[in-house]
């Protein structure tokens, strides 16, 4: 009974270690790929911002909340702005940064190593000038030689922005007593009268701007030749600040003023991790998406309006919307199941070929149990083919005694086999050969034939 519970229609063990290593090697070559190919995104990044209360501030503590939600933590690190934000990713302090358009020079060194993930919203150049009772508000930027003007913060993007707009002006720094305080420092000097004025490169959200925008005695400077600048500084686009946006009821503005304006944009590093770039764009377009004072709903974010290269995965966004994965469920296991296709290539190129390995590995697997007793059987006929033919009876008589008791433990053996079914017709045909075999050892040797017959009677 034991013994006829050892033959099943197929071998499970066999079968598993006939396939063990093909599996271990797709594995290996599958958790490789994994691994190495496209990597997991970290859940760490370091965010370049603004100064304290300034809208780059701001919207990073926006994008902070907004990526924690998705198991991503955001370092936020302060600056003075779009130049120091500049160099921060030139040496690998942050990761992604906000930057004004028009902050980097031409020169392909200095956008090395960078891609853009569009722009964000537009940044008007607010000029607010300390009103002068008994003159003639300031109506031309050459109106300026003399006045004591703060033009930003050194390491924003306001300085370099505010010299080009003097620059086509005709204007050098030069001629005028300039200062580069913090914006908040600024703007009390301003309000003091220790300076005329003050140039701001920000969204209209600054609470400064805000605040000077319904500030009695302060006058907003107005860009009546603001399309001319666009022509003449293509990275600026003309906006309009409407009568009546900071405050109906009080009519603030009482008039429609023109502006110029750079485009705030997010600057990342080009090894940023793809998920992590498809995730800020995603946030930047529930941030930016709406309507506001210079743009309307959808209008931003954009691919437009930046002279830095935009990524591929953010071009795709703005062409298709997010990844269809990420619209139903987690970040997390949206990339996961992204990063799948990964394996999925690994896998049909090494399963279909090492397949057809398993198949024939495991028969003979099986059968080498079988055939291995055949060199055995081979060594008893070669024992008897050796003894001479003309070799006396006793020494024919003594090697056949010897090869008839080697013959019976390899068949006892034998019978200790287990194989499938599927193979039973093999260890039948052994059997029958080792059979074969004590039958020429009896042939040949008659007087053995004739004990053995008597030990079986």
């Amino acid at each position: 009974m034991n013994r006829i519970r050892k033959f099943t229609n197929f071998s499970i063990r066999d079968l598993i270690a006939s396939a063990a290593p093909t599996i271990l090697v797709i594995a290996a070559i599958c958790l490789a790929a994994y691994l190495i190919v496209d990597p997991a995104p970290p859940r760490k990044v370091v965010l370049g911002t603004g100064q304290d209360n300034s809208a780059y501030d701001v919207f990073g503590k926006k994008y902070a909340a907004a990526l924690k939600g998705d198991g991503i933590a955001v370092t936020l690190q302060p600056s003075h702005g779009s130049r120091e934000n500049l160099r921060l990713l030139k040496e690998g302090k942050v990761d992604i940064a906000f930057m004004q358009s028009g902050t980097t020079d031409e020169s392909a060194p200095e956008r090395e190593g960078l891609v853009s993930l569009g722009s964000l919203f537009t940044e008007p150049v607010w000029l607010f000038l300390r009103e002068r009772p008994g003159q003639q508000p300031i109506a031309q930027l050459t109106q300026l030689r003399g006045l004591k003007i703060n033009i930003g913060a050194g390491g924003s993007g306001a300085p370099r922005l505010f010299r080009q707009i003097l620059d086509v002006n005709g204007v050098a720094p030069g001629e005028l007593q300039v200062s580069q305080l913090d914006n908040t420092p600024a703007t009390v000097e301003l309000l003091e009268g220790r300076i005329d004025g003050l140039v701001f490169a920000a969204a209209p959200d600054d609470p400064l701007i805000q605040m000077l925008l319904q500030t009695p005695g302060v006058a907003l400077f107005d860009f009546t030749q603001a399309e001319a600048y666009t022509r003449r500084l293509p990275f600026l686009t003309h906006v309009t600040l409407p009568r009546g946006i900071v405050d109906l009821g009080r009519d603030l503005p009482a008039r429609d003023y023109h502006l110029i304006a750079p485009t705030a944009t997010l600057v990342a590093r080009e090894d940023l991790h793809p998920a992590l770039i498809e995730l800020f764009v995603q946030a930047a377009a529930k941030i930016h998406g709406g309507a506001g004072w210079f743009s309307q709903q959808g209008q931003f974010p954009s691919a437009r309006y930046t002279e830095i290269p935009v990524a591929d995965e953010a071009a795709k966004f703005y062409k298709d919307g997010a990844p269809f994965l990420q619209r139903y469920m987690s970040f997390w296991l949206a990339n996961f199941l992204d990063r799948m296709w990964v394996l999925v290539v690994a896998l049909g190129a090494l399963i279909l070929p090492l397949s057809k390995v398993v198949p024939p590995l495991y028969v003979w697997r099986v059968r080498s149990r079988i055939y291995r007793w055949y060199g055995q059987l081979r060594t008893v006929e070669q024992a008897l083919e050796e003894v001479p033919r003309e070799a006396p009876a006793a020494q024919r008589m003594q090697v056949g005694r010897a090869q008839l008791a080697r013959l019976n433990d390899i068949e006892d053996r034998v019978n200790q086999i287990s194989v499938p079914l599927s193979f039973a017709d093999d260890l039948y045909g052994l059997r029958s050969h080792i059979q074969f075999v004590r039958q020429r050892i009896l042939s040949q040797t008659p007087d053995l034939a004739t004990e053995n017959t008597a030990i079986a009677e």
